[in-house]
């Protein structure tokens, strides 16, 4: 199974990770979304919510822009992250992620990366 986790502000992908109001999480068994549910984060600091996710079992993350330091703490803890996507209602990104269409922003990788 996996649970992917989309941050959410104005029904859509949140522009900034850790800058949203909750956590759309998507429930996936064999290609289908088996069940969604909506998480409020719980903590106070951004580089606390990577342990945060994990420990709601969450696999895989789309956000938008984040901090080239908290990418790091991700892959610490084994969780996919799809960087750069854009904004859109988290029904539609989860149907992109099934699909294996997410698209990255060149431009916002670029800023993350130099």
């Amino acid at each position: 199974m996996r649970r992917v986790a989309i941050p959410i502000v104005d029904n859509k992908l949140s522009e900034y990770f850790g800058g949203c109001n909750f956590y759309e999480i998507f429930e996936i068994e064999e290609g289908i979304v088996t069940k969604s549910s909506f998480e409020v984060p719980t903590v106070d600091a951004i580089e606390e919510l990577p342990m945060w996710l994990e420990q709601r079992g969450i696999t895989d993350v789309i956000v938008n822009r984040i901090k080239k330091e908290i990418i790091s703490l991700f892959a610490s803890k084994k969780i996919n992250l799809f960087v750069g996507i854009h904004q859109d209602k988290p029904e539609n990104l989860i149907q992109d992620y099934l699909n294996g269409t997410l698209e990255s922003d060149e431009q916002i990788i670029h800023e993350i990366t130099y």
